[in-house]
């Protein structure tokens, strides 16, 4: 008689969500804000401010909240740091065990079901006032040959938008500008890497003068990736300082 091995998932072997809910009560966190995931014509840029702010301090000014899951799936992350960094990890070592374990990828809408699974795992940390994040998901199907970008609620829930997403506190005070952008230029997915990165520069710009918890782009640098059909790539410090020089030529003419 044949017996039948049953793996157990990543989350059953590390005892996911309790493993990462260990939080002194009384701790102080530290929030990381505005991040935008972008189409363009060969993908999605993802762009955000190095900000890290806890109350009123500003805590760090290098924080990088664009986060590699695997080859094809970048999240952007606002909210508590430390939290969404730890469920990056976590959700990075559940990807390469299922493709480990089951000898291929784990399907695009298997990863979307465990960003939501670790969402609603962490709702009564959230619920203490503590560890709350939404995390942006840009995301590249090479089975069906599709981009796609997804931002998410509190409980989990998964929202999908074909251009473009944010999240964080400087976010609410530029949503509507997403929309102008497009009914004046044209759909993001049509156009250039430079035209879309400009846009972005910008709408991070607005943010952090409507928003002190976003940081500007004259002392460092917004970090940018971008996700294309040949994986991830960041953008060159150096092609950020040129891009927003640029900038800010063209708005002093």
């Amino acid at each position: 008689m044949m017996r039948e091995i049953k793996h157990k998932s990543f989350a059953e072997l590390v005892g996911f969500p309790e493993c990462t809910n260990r939080i002194p009560s009384g701790t102080q966190d530290t929030h990381s804000t505005t991040v935008l995931a972008l189409r363009f014509k060969e993908g999605i840029v993802n762009l955000g401010d190095r900000r890290a702010t806890s109350a009123n301090y500003i805590m760090y000014d290098r924080a990088d909240k664009i986060l590699p899951l695997d080859d094809y799936t970048l999240v952007a992350v606002a909210g508590s740091f430390a939290r969404s960094v730890e469920v990056a990890r976590y959700l990075r070592h559940a990807f390469k065990y299922y493709a480990r374990m089951h000898l291929q990828d784990l399907s695009l809408e298997g990863k979307l079901q465990e960003v939501s699974r670790a969402l609603v795992a962490n709702l009564s940390l959230a619920m203490d006032g503590i560890g709350m994040f939404l995390p942006v998901v840009s995301a590249y199907d090479p089975s069906k040959n599709t981009f796609a970008i997804y931002f998410f609620d509190a409980l989990g829930a998964r929202f999908e938008n074909s251009e473009f997403g944010c999240a964080g506190s400087g976010a609410e005070r530029i949503r509507g500008v997403f929309d102008f952008i497009k009914r004046t230029k044209g759909p993001f997915e049509k156009r250039s890497l430079e035209d879309v990165l400009t846009d972005g520069l910008v709408m991070l710009d607005i943010a952090s003068q409507l928003d002190s918890a976003t940081g500007g782009l004259e002392r460092v640098p917004p970090v940018a990736k971008i996700l294309t059909s040949d994986g991830i790539q960041n953008i060159p410090e150096s092609d950020l300082i040129k891009a927003i020089r640029s900038l800010e030529s063209s708005t002093k003419k």
